[in-house]
């Protein structure tokens, strides 16, 4: 089940799928212009085909395989932020399946920056088709053994890259009339888009089927098994858990199980351990997971967005 490069490399260029490490989370990885491998990918996932996948590119140039048109401020933003955790939503090339796309006419893409996941792209010679590699709206994998436990044999295999760093999906960016906008925050937060666009940018509320523009758009999504609430307790149920960041509530006794994002109140600590703390909670065989929301500013903005999604809001 657990592969090398080569052997990942050579099984994906037989149209196969295998599970990688990112920087953000695990993907199900696959040729981006082999439709096979692409229906492949849909039903391991038990995906729908009008979600559409991220295409992952080891350098910049590849982009003009997939992209009919690259905006100003596109190339600006790859500049400053590629390799790493941000994609791009451009108009798409005729070559690139519309069942990548999900039937759209633009392709997400993305550079990511863990060498593991640009040394296989290289490897197989050709760009990869990879969402996240669990089920459908199940929590997002950040170690290889989330990957087995979800998917185990419906794929062709899983290299092992450790714990993923990020531990969030990208930010995922279009562009309308030249204006950046937000489909979902991610690490690359709106903040630091500023820094370097004389832009406003906007962000794009949950989106349903009818509305779709972009990968992780939906209402529920990256969900544990157990169910997750967003809310404080006065009275706590028999066997909860609890999803803390910082200091602890005052009835944080009369929890269960508790696992604590970040203890300082780090944001990039708690990204990094969002979907692990999950998992554990998960495994736990608890009533229900109880959770707060973070500040809403910087990462902040990307672990809510997940918190709100995965509790189905």
């Amino acid at each position: 089940m657990y592969l090398s490069l080569d052997e990942a490399a050579e099984i994906l260029k037989k149209g196969g799928i295998v599970a990688i490490p990112t920087e953000t989370v695990y993907g199900l990885a696959g040729n981006a212009f082999c439709e096979i491998a692409i229906a492949k990918i849909f039903a391991a996932k038990e995906r729908p085909f009008f979600d559409p996948l991220i295409v992952h590119i080891a350098e910049f140039g590849e982009i003009e395989n997939l992209a009919a048109t690259i905006p100003k401020n596109a190339k600006l933003l790859a500049e400053k932020f590629w390799p790493g955790p941000m994609t791009l939503v451009l108009p798409k090339k005729k070559s690139v399946p519309d069942l990548t796309t999900g039937g759209l006419s633009a392709v997400a893409v993305r550079m990511p920056k863990k060498q593991i996941a640009i040394d296989i792209i290289k490897l197989a010679g050709f760009a990869l088709a990879a969402p996240s590699a669990n089920m459908f709206q199940r929590l997002s994998p950040t170690k290889a053994e989330h990957v087995l436990e979800q998917l185990g044999n419906r794929i062709d295999g899983i290299v092992d890259g450790g714990a993923c760093e990020v531990g969030v999906e990208s930010t995922v960016i279009g562009f309308e009339n030249e204006m950046p906008v937000i489909y979902r925050p991610g690490a690359i937060t709106s903040e630091m888009i500023k820094e370097h666009l004389d832009l406003k940018t906007t962000s794009h509320s949950p989106l349903t089927t009818a509305d779709h523009v972009s990968p992780g758009l939906l209402q529920k999504h990256y969900s544990p098994n157990t169910p997750l609430y967003l809310e404080s307790l006065s009275e706590v149920p028999p066997n909860s858990g609890l999803l803390a960041f910082g200091k602890l509530p005052a009835n944080s006794k009369a929890f269960a199980k508790i696992l604590n994002l970040s203890e300082n109140e780090d944001l990039i600590e708690a990204a990094a351990n969002l979907y692990g703390m999950l998992h554990k909670l998960d495994s736990c065989r608890l009533g229900g997971i109880y959770a707060t929301l973070l500040p809403q500013a910087g990462l902040g903005n990307a672990i809510n967005d997940r918190l709100i999604r995965a509790a189905g809001c």
